[in-house]
């Protein structure tokens, strides 16, 4: 990680730890954190009208300091690349986004707490959705991704973690700033 930076993006699938990450820089980097899925979802996972959100994501994108955790519409993930410091890209091998997934789903029917997440929501009513989004993101929004990390290789702190063990080593090494 830089030494010091300022606008964070964490992007890539569900259920791959970008939250677990999030929460941990931001605590780490005195950042500003933002999950998208928060300003996405109302309780009982009712979606915010569309120009309230884009609305909501202008305003935190436009501020000086930032993390940012999740999608949002398209054009705004550009924009939101192209005033980050650092990419951060949770790439791993679709099976690990299914398998924690899973784990997250089984963990909120046992009634176990959530870090992060819309406010009110239940992800036992999502989790058929949960998958197929899984799926679609892999397969149509994934490939975007690579090719928006690649764009911006020269000009921008990516951290491009592509495995478990790599998600694991780079949270060991988060250590809180002065």
């Amino acid at each position: 990680m830089p030494e010091h930076f300022d606008r964070v993006m964490i992007i890539g699938n569900g259920g791959g730890g970008k939250t677990t990450l999030a929460y941990k820089l931001a605590e780490c980097y005195q950042l500003s954190l933002t999950e998208i899925d928060a300003l996405q979802f109302q309780p009982s996972w009712q979606r915010t009208p569309d120009a309230d959100l884009r609305r909501a994501i202008g305003q935190v994108q436009r501020s000086e300091r930032w993390l940012i955790d999740g999608f949002g519409p398209w054009d705004q993930i550009e924009e939101r690349a192209q005033l980050a410091d650092t990419i951060i890209f949770v790439d791993h091998p679709i099976w690990v986004h299914f398998w924690w997934a899973c784990e997250r789903q089984i963990a909120a029917a046992l009634g176990q707490e959530r870090l992060g997440g819309p406010a009110d929501c239940d992800l036992r009513d999502v989790t058929k959705l949960m998958f197929e989004t899984l799926w679609r993101v892999h397969e149509e929004m994934r490939p975007k991704l690579l090719g928006l990390v690649e764009r911006y290789q020269s000009s921008k702190h990516i951290i491009w973690i592509k495995s478990p063990e790599e998600l694991d080593k780079y949270m060991m090494s988060l250590e809180p700033q002065p």
